[in-house]
């Protein structure tokens, strides 16, 4: 009898969590309900499930809805009515139309118009609903005579009173107004609650005709999926014979490309993935993969395969990953098992500058009708929530600010807040609007719109209204296109190379990069600020405590680097074992042989399944189930106890005690949860070689290319230094050399436009454009007459410089300026048929110095350029002691005056502390350490520099000075200012790089747990 309910997906207005829902249903004593979700059917699929696992009907639909008024429901009475509801909702949203007052002519879909919104005339399949307070009405002719065509309608929006309310905020919210203005057309009836079907059916009881129509409805609908079939498109070809056909010519192709002609292991290995692939059916997925790689190939493009998929020799031998599965003996049943029947995703990523190119491909090549991007939901945050309730009931700003600025404990204790906490609370994880899935593409057989409506975003792709959870549900599996700042970094500066010194490189090629010596020695020393996921001060220390001078060390560290690894105690025990191989044994043999990479550590997601195998006496595929469950990924409880049982049956098979393999199962569960996967540590590792060959033997250029993609972990001003440096030559922006982007020539780099402050950001396009067109600038006139830019603009471009070529001092310029467009008249803007000389002005000759150069530049460029920070220090103090001599002061109390980079605050079983990062007057990095004691006397003041006093910890390799004292060093005074206030404001605008860390602290050494000898028995 529940032919009209709404979950909390009907967004802004539903109040009702899915499976809530479901469960009261089943206490009114529901044998059927229908999901009517306004305009969208994202929890469609939960709803069939939790119904179905109650014994309850679902019934599936769409509650059309124009303008927040209500048009007319649609129930679907089988797969092909949800299609029609999902065509006809994405036509309109696409169009960006209004919804017709009457339904289109469904032919399987059963609609009910609301009463006040009937037509006269009704087709077959065409109802009208009425509500229990609505039966008096039948009294009238009008409506008695329409009984034949009427069904019940209760809808179903809230649970209780407190949910009313919360309705009406998200009604308020939704239409931007504040509770007071809400109008009864706004929101709800107060009747719209799920009452028992008893109660509902005593209601109706003189109407028999009403229910008899509704349950013909119920009967009608029979609305079935199967969850089980894969709905990807099945074929590249036009069969699965074709596809495995072609895709075992490619790798036979691929592998004497990747090994040569004779390599038994790699062809055995290709076999038996080609075999498991042909058995699970996913040539297909294989091949649509390789597909868009070949397009990205074609075009020029650098791309990177990475995750789980480059477990797969077949992968490789495609081209779409560049990782050796052998060289790092990593499992294919990490990737594909026969215990697994949907495909992981291939994750593949491109330059952001490129992406959309590739994005494009895939739409027009598999049709707009087959492709579209996963939805995801955003919910209601802690912030967001107390601004956008406390709006709704009319808060000022300032305390919308304080409100979503601070913990509740801090927050006002007046009435008005109670309610903001309390109805916010409620809102908390509740899904407010719709969005794009950054990443995940979905490819189907039949047309999209069988599965879901699409909405079209500013972005131009079109979305499902479901999630990836959701897809992969219905069997749907995503492929991940991806885009990265840190392959335009490799991409961008393998052009520059051949652009500024006429070299070209193949850095496609990794026997080029991987394991290079010199770069090995720039790794081993963390000389690494650029390169991608190897740049962090974290990272950085972690290369030198392990003096990180190979390959599979790095593969390592990138796996241990995450916070869960770090967290699980893994990260300090690999530091220790790495740097004291004597000092442990193994567990058990099959640690040393399998693990002896890691030290006997299960640093790798593979690693479970290894011990699993090999000691445990396990098959791959159930290794990976238990991998699967215990890192939250499996779903079957069952199926894990059953692994479980066999892993015990099976190493007591092999001879193994119960005692020793009871603490072996317990290591696995104990870090199962947080290891990475190691193909994915390997994909990462080959992008941070790439980058850092580059940087090793091409610096300027690659600085550049990485202050172009506008950086990575740090600002722009750091790879400014890094490029200096490395000996560049550092310019402000000039019209005549710059661009939009920062440009090089030769080892001189001319910042782009991009950096100014304030300036905008077409003009800054057309400066370069319009000067490739028609030749240089040749005077400020010039430039003037040519670029329709105002006068604002044009003495931002004065201050930093940009018109020295000219010859004239800034303030000879500011003055000409002045005098040419005061009376300047855009429409004499132009180049003129005969070019007449630019008019000469008798200026002041008006000098200015360095230091005020330098304070323009931290203005528009929130750095110097013309001089250091340092050399705009009160003090000539550069400190007692450089980077370079920190490893001979172990235990020693230092002093050293730096510039901040970066800070970092995480958490302690003491309270928060910090990490900095820094530069000494000579250029060189160090980190400073900042316990909870200290910072309570000696806080961070910003960006700048700073006077430290501290001890020297030299912790395997890697000198950390922990702070007892700092003090912030004042800057000279702004000398373009004689007004006392404005003299120290301008230094306000120099940086710091902040982060910080939300998780547990970290735990101490007797807690990790791992033991470093082996059992006695």
């Amino acid at each position: 009898m529940y032919l009209n309910c709404h979950s909390f997906h009907s967004l802004r207005y539903g109040t009702i969590p899915l499976d809530d829902l479901i469960r009261q249903a089943a206490d009114c004593g529901a044998t059927a309900a229908a999901l009517t979700d306004i305009n969208t059917v994202t929890g469609i699929y939960d709803f069939i499930k939790g119904c179905e696992a109650l014994g309850i009907k679902p019934l599936v639909g769409i509650e059309f809805r124009c303008r927040h008024k209500l048009r007319y429901i649609g129930l679907a009475r089988n797969a092909e009515g949800l299609a029609e509801m999902n065509r006809f909702l994405t036509q309109h949203n696409f169009d960006k139309t209004v919804l017709p007052l009457a339904a289109p002519n469904f032919s399987e879909v059963s609609i009910i118009y609301p009463l006040e919104n009937a037509p006269l005339i009704l087709r077959e399949n065409e109802y009208i609903g009425i509500r229990p307070e609505q039966l008096q009405k039948l009294i009238v002719s009008e409506w008695k005579n329409r009984q034949e065509k009427m069904v019940i309608l209760q809808p179903v929006t809230f649970r209780t009173k407190k949910e009313y309310e919360l309705h009406k905020i998200l009604r308020a919210i939704d239409l931007n107004t504040i509770f007071s203005k809400l109008k009864p057309i706004d929101y709800c009836r107060h009747s719209e609650i799920m009452v028992a079907a008893e109660r509902i059916l005593s209601c109706y009881g003189q109407y028999p005709g009403i229910i008899a129509n509704t349950e013909k409805i119920i009967r009608e609908c029979n609305f079935e999926f199967d969850f089980k079939t894969p709905k990807n498109k099945k074929f590249y070809t036009n069969s699965r014979k074709n596809d495995m056909s072609l895709l075992t010519a490619l790798a036979k192709d691929g592998l004497e490309w990747r090994y040569g002609k004779n390599n038994p292991e790699a062809e055995s290995r290709m076999l038996r993935e080609l075999e498991i692939i042909d058995q699970l059916e996913f040539s297909g997925y294989f091949l649509i993969t390789w597909d868009i790689i070949k397009y990205s190939n074609s075009k020029g493009f650098l791309h990177i395969g990475r995750g789980s998929g480059a477990n797969s020799i077949i992968a490789y031998c495609l081209g779409i990953t560049d990782i050796c599965p052998l060289e790092l003996d990593l499992y294919f049943e990490r990737f594909l098992n026969e215990n697994r029947k949907s495909p992981p995703d291939f994750d593949i990523d491109w330059s952001w500058k490129e992406r959309d190119v590739i994005l494009e491909y895939i739409f027009g090549r598999y049709g707009y009708e087959n492709v579209a991007f996963c939805g995801t939901n955003v919910e209601f945050k802690y912030r967001s929530i107390f601004r956008e309730v406390g709006k709704v009931y009319g808060l000022p700003k300032e305390e919308l600010d304080a409100l979503a600025k601070n913990p509740m404990a801090l927050h006002s204790q007046n009435k008005v807040v109670k309610k903001v906490q309390q109805y916010g609370m409620l809102l908390l994880k509740y899904p407010n609007q719709r969005s794009m899935h950054s990443c995940g593409i979905l490819i189907s057989e039949e047309p999209i719109t069988n599965y879901s409506v699409l909405e079209m975003p500013p972005k131009a792709f079109p979305i499902v209204l479901f999630d990836m959870h959701t897809a992969e549900d219905i069997g749907l599996e995503k492929f991940d296109i991806l885009s990265q700042r840190g392959i335009g970094h490799i991409d961008d500066t393998v052009k520059i190379i051949e652009q500024n010194r006429g070299i070209r490189i193949n850095i496609r090629d990794t026997r080029l990069s991987k394991n290079e010596a010199s770069a090995n020695v720039y790794l081993a020393q963390g000389r690494t600020i650029g390169c991608f996921y190897i740049e962090s001060p974290a990272m950085r220390g972690l290369l030198r405590r392990l003096k990180c001078g190979d390959y599979k060390t790095l593969v390592a560290a990138s796996s241990i680097i995450r916070p869960g690894v770090a967290q699980s105690g893994m990260m300090k025990e690999y530091i220790f074992r790495h740097n004291n191989p004597s000092k442990f044994e193994y567990f058990h043999p099959v640690f040393e042989k399998e693990l002896g990479e890691t030290y006997g550590i299960m640093v790798y997601q593979e690693d479970v399944i290894k011990i699993a195998l090999h000691y445990g006496g396990l098959s791959a595929a159930d290794g990976d189930i238990l991998r699967r469950a215990m890192s939250g990924k499996g779903r079957s409880k069952a199926a894990l106890q059953k692994v479980k049982d066999d892993f015990f049956i099976s190493a007591a098979a092999k001879g193994h005690p119960e005692a020793l393999s009871q603490e072996i199962y317990r290591q696995i569960e104990s870090f199962a949860g947080y290891s990475f996967c190691k193909a994915h540590s390997a994909s990462y590792a080959v992008e941070s070689y790439q980058s850092l060959y580059l940087k090793v033997h091409y610096p300027i250029e690659f600085m550049v290319a990485v202050i172009n993609n506008q950086g990575g972990f740090y600002r722009t001003e750091i790879y400014v230094h890094e490029a200096r440096m490395a000996g560049a030559a550092i310019h402000t922006p000039c019209v005549n050399r710059s661009g939009y982007e920062t440009a090089l020539y030769g080892s001189d780099i001319y910042l782009g436009f991009m950096h100014l402050q304030g300036l905008d950001s077409k003009l800054s396009q057309f400066i370069a454009f319009e000067r490739e067109r028609n030749g240089i600038y040749k005077s400020l006139e010039d430039f003037i007459n040519r670029v329709p830019m105002g006068i604002e603009n044009v003495k931002v471009l004065i201050f930093i410089g940009a018109f020295r070529f000219t010859g004239k001092t800034k303030n000879q310029l500011l003055v000409q300026v002045s005098l040419l467009m005061n009376n300047f008249k855009p429409e004499n803007r132009g180049l003129m048929l005969i070019e007449q000389h630019a008019k000469e002005f008798k200026l002041p000759v008006l000098e200015r110095s360095i230091f005020e150069d330098a304070f323009d530049e931290i203005e528009l460029l929130n750095f110097p350029v013309s001089c250091t920070v340092f050399d705009l220090l009160q003090t000539r103090h550069r400190g007692d002691v450089m980077v370079r001599d920190l490893l001979k002061h172990h235990k020693k109390q230092v002093r050293m005056l730096a510039y901040l980079i970066s800070t970092k605050q995480v958490p302690t079983k003491r309270g928060n502390m910090y990490f900095g990062t820094w530069i000494d007057n000579e250029g060189a990095y160090f980190d400073t350490a900042h316990f909870p004691d200290s910072l309570a006397n000696n806080p961070f003041q910003g960006g700048g520099c700073y006077l430290l006093l501290g001890t020297v910890e030299i912790d395997y390799h890697f000198p950390t000075i922990t702070i007892s004292k700092m003090a912030k060093m004042p800057f000279i005074p702004d000398p373009r200012y004689s007004d006392s206030d404005k003299r120290y404001t301008t230094q306000h605008n120099i940086k710091q790089d902040v982060s910080s860390t939300h998780r547990q602290p970290y735990p101490q050494e007797n807690e990790i747990n791992l033991p470093r000898h082996r059992m006695e028995f």
